[in-house]
């Protein structure tokens, strides 16, 4: 019998109301993440990822931000119809996340002790010295040297890295089951980007949680991951475990992505790019979304507006092309890999 996984999320729909219309900025995703599991949500700035993330934690801002329809699911609890006070209690110590930005998620005006020590008295049945000796214990645990003077220290006094080390220690320091990581290297350099990494994966199989990680860099989600799931204009367009994404990658936009790495380009060569950029979710082009900017573009694509099929496996992609080969009968993965978008290069 298949154990039920720690988190689903079957349709959801997440719009926001602007002046100049809706904007579709989660369109239909649905995914799910097994128990220990690190499934790595990818793409372009843009394309809904962090929305997506936002909304399993119910934080999306009412108005201007609505999530219309859809369920989410952890551990056969569905969230987004429980109370407010019953979401708080899921939010740090069921689930954490880690933001984007430190020093923007961080109080300035409050120590990093006091940070760290309301987040334990939120969740936990504790006095204060208990919850400042548990929030000193998780300091140490994500490698911050001097624990107890860090504790006095205000975040401006931390580095970026010892600031993200920060917001880990508050996002597990109730030890949820789930961590919720929303491109936690992004503004670090790569000798820290590389330690963070290290820290969490290291994190994760002592504390033996899932992790939900946010990124638009490849080479994290290679070293990591799980299972991929790639999105592009409010949609997911391909779904695999990570092996398979990166060695026969179905969907032409992850196709592009992949030709678009630093490794992929010979010394002295620009760097490949993906002409265009990600749709106004305001105005979605018709057909696929992807169309414009797609390599194997055809006349088709830009009429109807493909589904996510199962090709094999797990493997799920979202292309009129795989349809065609998939009526036919022929192998689909020789659709889309072996031609190489070259013409999407040349400008």
């Amino acid at each position: 019998m298949n154990e039920r996984p720690l988190l689903e999320v079957r349709d959801l729909r997440v719009q926001f109301g602007t002046e100049a219309g809706v904007a579709r900025a989660v369109d239909g995703v649905s995914f799910n993440i097994g128990r220990r599991e690190t499934f790595c949500l990818v793409g372009e700035s843009g394309c809904g990822k962090s929305v997506t993330a936002l909304s399993i934690m119910r934080l999306v801002q009412t108005p201007p931000g609505r999530i219309v329809s859809g369920e989410v699911l952890f551990d056969g609890r569905a969230l987004l119809s429980l109370s407010a006070a019953a979401m708080r209690d899921v939010r740090g110590n069921h689930i954490g996340m880690i933001f984007q930005e430190p020093m923007t998620a961080l109080n300035p005006v409050f120590t990093i002790g006091n940070q760290i020590t309301e987040a334990v008295l939120r969740h936990r049945r504790v006095g204060r010295r208990e919850a400042r000796a548990l929030a000193r214990e998780m300091l140490q645990t994500v490698r911050i040297p001097e624990p107890a003077q860090r504790m006095e220290e205000y975040p401006h006094q931390l580095s970026g890295g010892m600031q993200q080390r920060v917001m880990i220690a508050m996002a597990l320091v109730c030890r949820p089951e789930l961590l919720i990581a929303d491109e936690p290297t992004t503004a670090l350099d790569v000798t820290i980007q590389a330690r963070i990494l290290a820290l969490l994966a290291d994190l994760q199989e002592k504390l033996g949680m899932s992790v939900l990680l946010i990124t638009h860099d490849l080479g994290v989600v290679a070293e990591v991951a799980d299972h991929v799931a790639v999105m592009y204009a409010g949609q997911i367009v391909e779904h695999a475990d990570v092996r398979t994404i990166f060695e026969r990658p179905l969907h032409p936009y992850m196709v592009s992505l992949l030709h678009s790495l630093p490794s992929k380009a010979k010394p002295g060569e620009r760097l490949n790019v993906i002409p265009g950029h990600v749709p106004d979710a305001r105005q979605f082009p018709p057909g696929c979304r992807f169309h414009p900017r797609c390599y194997m573009a055809e006349p088709a694509c830009a009429q109807y507006e493909p589904e996510l099929r199962e090709v094999e496996g797990g493997h799920t992609a979202r292309c009129m092309r795989l349809e065609g080969y998939w009526e036919k009968g022929e192998n689909v993965s020789r659709g889309i890999t072996t031609a190489e978008p070259k013409e999407a290069f040349d400008d």
